[in-house]
C-alpha cells in the first residue's frame, strides 16, 4: 500500500479525478483551493497562475502506482498549463481501517 499525493492547479480537478477513476481509485481526500508556492514562486491570483492549488491524497495499491504515474505524467506533459502537477508516492507502514 502506498500514499499518493497529487498537487495541481485547482481548475483541473475534474481531469485528475477522471485519471483516478481510470485506475479504480475512487476513495480519496481532496483539499480544494489550498494556497501554495511552486517552482515559479508565489502568484496572487494572476492570470499566469492562480495562487490556489488542489491536493489529492489516496491510498494506492503497489500494483497501481506505475501505470497511474505514467498517465499523470502524460497529462502533465500534454499542455504547458499542466506543468505544475506534482505527484508523490510514500510507503504506508501502518493504517487503521
Amino acid at each position: 500500500m502506498k500514499l499518493l499525493q497529487i498537487i495541481f492547479r485547482f481548475e483541473f480537478s475534474d481531469a485528475i479525478e477522471t485519471i483516478l477513476d481510470n485506475h479504480d481509485i475512487t476513495n480519496f481526500t481532496r483539499y480544494s483551493r489550498t494556497e501554495g508556492k511552486d517552482i515559479d514562486g508565489k502568484h496572487y491570483n494572476t492570470q499566469v497562475y492562480p495562487g490556489s492549488v488542489t491536493i489529492v491524497q489516496a491510498q494506492v495499491k503497489d500494483a497501481q502506482v506505475d501505470a497511474l504515474l505514467e498517465e499523470l505524467g502524460k497529462w502533465r506533459d500534454a499542455s504547458g498549463a499542466h506543468k505544475h502537477l506534482q505527484a508523490l508516492v510514500l510507503p504506508v507502514e501502518k493504517f487503521l481501517r
